[in-house]
């Protein structure tokens, strides 16, 4: 066995199985194309289409390092040698090639000629009855029979879900030391023990199972290996846990110098070390693909685990804000695999010190909070949290229900979760939460562009196209034809439509011929390589194999191309006037505006937004040529074009570039020239969730029509003031002036009005016992003004019970207020207008001494009355005993 750096064990595997004629795919995103996945959790994960043959791989073989992230296990994270929330999966695939005697030779070639591992010290798992993987690792690796292991299907059979593609697997296990068995009888596979670590994963793909359960030979067999590199290197290393490889004792080290506490030192503060040291690793590449922070779906999983990682801070002592100091670490030690860590380190920083300072003001009054009800709930004998106490930890102070239940779990109590789940409702959508997926039936698509190949696009060069009907869709099947009044999708030869992609919004127009008219309505891009044209037959009938037009409604691809080149100048305004840090998280562009996401910290002041919407004007005023052109990656890369996050690019890729200051890899369609944009308008700028901000803006017409219906309500205004518009502002700064002096004039009259009032009310008061009630009517006051009469009636009159009821604009205001005697006698105004309120439809609330409630129902203020003086009345009669 040789001792080798992580580095060199990505650099070794890739290179073995290049030889073997592997392609060397990079990874792709931990935000997969797939939408019923949050996460990428495996190597497998972006060739998931290929596997269940709805797309056909360009080539059969290939290798990668996949990033991946899996929380399923996360509270284990820290208390086992091998669980990890962050890991990268070393894997080989085929499509339809090789199968099990290659994936088994090739495997064990590596580890034991490559890696040089101790042969004696692997053992192999086969599914029981796999009588082809034993037969390879008998015969042709020449493994005894003892080291030979089968076992059932929940631990060496995959699949995919309950139908489709699946099959038996082969796992290559590495014995880590008799010292660290359980038992005596402690066998891999079978014992869950320290021992035996899961090195290799080989799984062969080799049935289709159907609804009855019943298993198909596929006609081609597919190959999914996994390796998991932090076991590998952990192995390599000679280290009993992944923690002490060199992807992780670098942050260990950073987190020893900011805590003072060593590795090894305390089992409960090693822990604390792990986690933080595997958290830091994920929140960091997760960011760095585009994730960000928020109470659902992937970016639940990334604020969970920040918290997570803040809270096992504290834990350790770590005082202040802590996360960057690992972030950098994380950075310089991953950057030369990942190098887009380095040029994304400022963007990280940030939105790890925002999520992190928000939720350090909310930890320690949460945890204090926490820790209180688990004593009372260990004193009163119970098992169990209220799950309205997570709730209010949730909502109130940040903390994810996973962390509660964590925390309680350390104090030997449960969480009720089911309670919890009630209290969030759908608002709150957790990381597992299902996701749907909207595009249809992609069995139909598979088909579709096998029967029909790759949909070939001219709308670049063109907005009509001589072309052949491939397919036609309706419900989800392929027909052969359609009729009048039918809606269809359509699959063209070759099209000038755009689909929906990347933001903008699909073409619309019209496929025809002689005999037949389909308007489109939209066009689609269900699956990779196919374009679909969704509209319904208007005229006539269509065939599979018709030719036909097809024509791009042309005036509104110009207003699109208009607003997406109009987004790309935004951009680079956006990054000129605030930062770098900014970078695109979503878009929309459409024939009527453009909507652009962007990550920022704060909402924009009136004079950013101006600047940028100046900025991206005066590029338009100077009329920059827009050049659209293919190149390779590595070339758009090193001419600083502008990539989107979690954007998965081939070695080729689309360039458009605005003059000499805007680069971005696009496939969208686009102007010739920004002066064509015409004007640019931004109508609105607001938040759409942490660190995330939206811009919407119009450009041409629509912006022109903007400005001119903006100036004729500016000269409407300026009618109405009878100044000059240029005056107008002046002139209604006049006008406020005017009114407010006018207002303090009121106010005096009020006060002087009010002293006579309140002097009638004070004659309205009756005895009740040794003090005085007043329950009566103000004429139009407001809420404001009833209290301030309570306060001067109860100073007036000394002990003292006052009830004001007054209606402004149809809606009941009430007012109930007690001396500080009477309250320490039992009376309670709260109480009193629990009673009253609902008499007119209403409902409030307070404090014994001062007390408010509104109510709807003007007609009912005279019952209203009745009742709060018999309330009063039968209280006095109870002695002040407060038995009303």
């Amino acid at each position: 066995m040789i001792n080798m750096n992580s580095n060199d064990i990505r650099k070794k595997f890739l290179e073995y199985f290049k030889q073997q004629k592997h392609q060397i795919e990079p990874s792709s995103s931990l935000i997969p194309d797939d939408p019923t996945m949050l996460l990428t959790t495996a190597g497998m994960v972006q060739f998931k289409p290929f596997f269940l043959s709805l797309v056909k791989p360009k080539n059969t073989r290939i290798t990668t390092v996949q990033k991946c992230v899996r929380t399923t296990d996360v509270e284990q994270v820290g208390h086992t040698p091998r669980h990890h929330t962050f890991f990268e999966m070393l894997g080989n695939f085929s499509f339809g090639d090789y199968y099990k005697k290659e994936a088994i030779i090739w495997g064990w070639e590596l580890l034991t000629k490559g890696y040089k591992l101790d042969k004696s010290r692997m053992y192999v798992t086969i599914f029981h009855n796999d009588e082809e993987a034993y037969k390879i690792w008998k015969d042709d690796i020449g493994l005894p029979d003892e080291r030979i292991l089968r076992l059932g299907e929940d631990s060496n059979f995959w699949s995919a879900g309950p139908t489709g593609p699946c099959g038996p697997s082969s796992e290559i296990m590495w014995d880590m030391g008799a010292e660290l068995a359980c038992s005596k009888n402690c066998l891999p596979g079978v014992c869950d023990c320290d021992r035996w670590l899961e090195v290799w994963n080989l799984v062969f793909m080799q049935y289709d199972r159907d609804e009855e359960k019943k298993l198909t030979e596929l006609p081609k067999k597919n190959i999914d290996t996994g390796m998991g590199l932090e076991r590998l290197a952990s192995v390599l290393q000679g280290v009993k846990t992944n923690f002490e490889t060199d992807l992780f004792m670098p942050i260990i080290s950073t987190i020893s110098k900011l805590s003072g506490s060593k590795l090894g030192s305390d089992k409960k503060k090693d822990i604390s070390i792990k986690v933080i040291a595997d958290h830091s690793r994920a929140l960091t590449f997760m960011i760095n693909d585009g994730v960000l922070p928020s109470n659902e779906g992937r970016g639940y999983v990334l604020r969970r685990l920040i918290r997570r990682t803040v809270r096992h801070g504290r834990l350790l002592g770590i005082k202040g804000l802590f996360l960057n100091d690992l972030v950098d670490e994380v950075i310089a030690l991953m950057n030369n695999t990942y190098p887009d860590l380095q040029t994304n380190k400022t963007y990280i920083r940030q939105i790890v010190e925002n999520e992190e300072d928000k939720f350090s003001h909310t930890l320690k009054q949460g945890t204090a909070i926490l820790e209180e009800q688990i004593k009372v709930s260990k004193k009163e004998k119970k098992k169990m949290l209220c799950g309205q106490i997570v709730y209010k930890l949730y909502d109130t102070y940040g903390f994810p229900m996973e962390l509660t239940s964590e925390i309680a779990k350390e104090s030997g109590l449960a969480v009720n979760e089911k309670e919890f789940d009630k209290l969030m409702g759908a608002q709150k959508e957790k990381a597992r939460a299902a996701w749907k997926d909207e595009t249809g039936s992609k069995e139909a698509y598979a088909q579709a562009l096998e029967k029909a190949g790759a949909t070939a696009f001219t709308g670049y060069e063109e907005l009509t196209a001589d072309t052949k009907v491939k397919v036609i869709i309706q419900d989800g099947k392929i027909n052969k034809k359609a009729k009048a009044g039918q809606e269809v999708e359509i699959v063209l030869e070759k099209t000038p439509f755009y689909a929906e992609k990347g933001g903008q919004v699909g073409d619309t127009g019209i496929i025809q011929n002689t005999k037949t008219k389909i308007e489109i309505v939209d066009t689609l891009n269900p699956i990779d390589e196919l374009v679909t044209h969704k509209g319904k037959v208007v005229k006539g009938e269509i065939s599979s194999g018709d030719s036909v037009q097809a024509v791009v409604l042309g005036n509104r691809r110009r207003a699109i191309a208009r607003a997406h080149t109009a987004t790309h100048l935004l951009h680079w305004s956006l990054r000129s006037v605030l930062g770098e840090h900014v970078k695109q998280g979503g878009s929309l562009v459409s024939e009527d505006k453009l909507r652009f996401d962007f990550t920022h910290f704060q909402a924009l002041t009136d004079k950013e937004i101006s600047e940028v919407e100046s900025k991206v004007n005066k590029m338009i005023l100077e009329g920059l040529p827009v050049r659209c052109y293919t190149t390779t990656l590595e070339y758009a890369k090193q001419s600083g074009a502008m990539a989107l996050f979690g954007e998965k690019y081939g070695n080729f890729v689309r360039l458009v570039e605005a003059g000499d200051i805007s680069k971005e890899l696009c496939g969208g369609t686009h102007l010739s020239n920004t002066a064509k944009i015409g004007m640019f308008k931004i109508t609105s700028e607001s938040s759409v969730g942490a660190s995330l901000r939206r811009i919407e803006a119009i450009c041409g017409q629509k912006a022109m029509q903007l400005v001119n219906d903006q100036e004729n309500t500016l000269s409407s205004l300026a009618a109405m003031f009878k100044v000059a518009p240029a005056e107008l502002e002046k002139k209604a700064q006049a006008v406020l002036n005017e009114l407010s002096q006018k207002d303090s004039q009121i106010n005096k009259l009020k006060r002087g009005s009010a002293g006579q009032e309140i002097e009638d009310l004070v004659r309205k008061a009756q005895s009740v016992g040794s003090s005085k009630l007043i329950v009566t009517t103000v004429n139009e006051a407001d809420m404001d003004t009833l209290r301030q009469y309570c306060d001067v009636l109860r100073n007036k009159l000394g002990s003292s019970i006052v009830l004001l009821i007054s209606a402004v604009c149809g809606r009941v205001l009430i007012v109930a207020a007690a001396t500080k005697d009477l309250v320490e006698k039992g009376f309670d105004s709260g109480k009193w207008l629990a009673k009253v309120a609902p008499v007119v439809g209403g409902s409030g609330g307070g404090r014994s001494g001062l007390a408010q409630a509104g109510g709807k129902d003007t007609k009912k203020i005279p019952e209203a009355l009745k009742a709060a003086e018999d309330y009063v009345i039968k209280w006095s009669k109870g002695k002040g005993q407060g038995t009303a």
